[in-house]
């Protein structure tokens, strides 16, 4: 009798095959490689846009399926139902450049996908333009607002607008003038690297253009007209550049707040008592990854944070109305808290700090004596900085001149310690806060 001990055999099922994305352009099946070519003859399942699918050729025989819409929801069920068979993807250019791969990545996991990439349309612009591509600023308004490009107007700037369509042309046109940049160059090249190809010019205040081709790409000579004066980059806007009702943080106190913020890419504010949003605004003009929710219990200051989000070329600023600490339930997690309004209402210093994770900053302002005894009592418990902030202004005394001091503000700002960290010794991922890039089907 056999008493040799039983072996267990394990099965290791062969991994997936490879998502092929390969990038296409205007010339379509003409100006694909063989490497790419090959991929689509033999893939079972292609998935694109209609467009891009409407570009193969016959002998592509595998089975063509238009992405649905919404597109980012249905990404992992619908590759999920194609799982064991050859899949490829078609994108516009290069599929990592404001396309689709992005997307794919995050969700598919970048081991599973071999990307083929064509020169992209921001490429073939500079190509014909004879731009330094690292010295040119692409904007794409692909999903996105029109008010994306205030941001980026700056006497000499170059810019590549990745249009939305048909109409993108002239509603740039008509933003540029709007924003004192009328004498502006635009060219529009439409249908970049195919037959069809060609460029129409003129400058932003005397567009002549119809709108034509919606697969285009808007260059930018930005000329300032005559008085525009544009806004720094640089914290400390001039006040009058905001909409406001009185409710705002100081241009002086603000330029120092943002200091103690100090926002870095990618990182995420909560600007807690928003009122004008003047500190979530210029945190998000600091880079253009920046992230801020502004919370305002004011249905009507909460519109005007909004519009001046719009006008200073942030529109991605999330308003949220209501007040904290209610209103903060459900945020994600910041990177950063300002508290510029409401310190006295029971529980805001308490859920502000404990939303912060370890090496996250806060950083409160007051101009009242009961909401500075809560930061005195703060900065014993926590640390940090105590600080006040007096301003004052050269004012006519009347033939002569002397000092009028705005009201001071006390500041306590402070960094949560690293040995805070919960189980685990991390602290709540926000990465989920960050919207899909869209538009990525074109």
């Amino acid at each position: 009798m056999d008493r040799s001990p039983t072996r267990e055999v394990t099965i290791v099922s062969p991994p997936p095959p490879p998502v092929t994305v390969i990038g296409i352009g205007a010339d379509g099946w003409d100006g694909l490689g063989p490497v790419a070519r090959e991929a689509l003859r033999t893939a079972e399942v292609v998935i694109g846009g209609r467009r891009h699918l409407g570009l193969l050729p016959p002998e592509c025989r595998g089975e063509r399926v238009p992405w649905p819409s919404p597109l980012r929801p249905a990404v992992p069920g619908l590759f999920a139902a194609h799982t064991g068979r050859r899949v490829s993807v078609l994108a516009s250019g290069d599929p990592m450049f404001f396309g689709i791969g992005r997307t794919l990545a995050e969700l598919l996991g970048a081991e599973r996908l071999r990307v083929l990439p064509h020169p992209s349309s921001v490429s073939l612009a500079c190509a014909r333009l004879g731009w330094a591509l690292e010295e040119t600023e692409v904007i794409s308004l692909v999903g996105r607002p029109l008010a994306t490009l205030n941001r980026e107007l700056y006497a000499g700037r170059r810019l590549l607008v990745l249009s939305a369509g048909a109409e993108t042309p002239a509603e740039v046109a008509g933003l540029l003038g709007d924003r004192g940049f009328g004498p502006s160059r635009m060219r529009v090249l439409e249908q970049l690297g195919s037959a069809a190809e060609r460029c129409v010019e003129g400058t932003a205040d005397k567009w002549p253009h119809p709108p034509a081709d919606p697969l285009n790409v808007i260059a930018v000579d930005c000329a300032p007209a005559d008085g525009a004066r544009p806004l720094s980059l640089t914290p400390g806007l001039p006040d009058t550049a905001y909409d406001h009702d009185g409710q705002l943080t100081k241009r002086h106190v603000r330029a120092a707040t943002l200091a103690a913020l100090a926002p870095a890419p990618g990182e995420l504010l909560w600007d807690v008592g928003g009122g004008s949003g003047s500190i979530a605004v210029e945190w998000m003009r600091a880079h253009r990854t920046c992230r801020a929710v502004s919370v305002e219990r004011d249905p009507v200051r909460a519109e005007r944070i909004g519009r001046n989000a719009d006008a200073l070329g942030v529109p991605g600023l999330t308003v949220v109305t209501g007040a904290a600490p209610d209103a903060l339930s459900g945020l994600p997690t910041p990177d950063a808290v300002f508290i510029g309004g409401g310190l006295t209402a029971p529980g805001v210093l308490e859920a502000c700090w404990a939303a912060l994770p370890p090496g996250g900053r806060i950083v409160a302002n007051t101009v009242t004596l009961e909401s500075e005894a809560l930061l005195a009592d703060r900065y014993r418990r926590h640390g940090g900085d105590l600080v006040r902030l007096a301003v004052s202004h050269a004012t006519a005394v009347g033939a002569f001149t002397g000092w009028r001091q705005a009201m001071p503000v006390t500041q306590w700002s402070a960094t949560k310690p690293l040995d805070s960290r919960g189980p685990g010794g991390h602290a709540a991922d926000p990465a989920g806060f960050v919207e899909a890039a869209q538009g990525e089907t074109r």
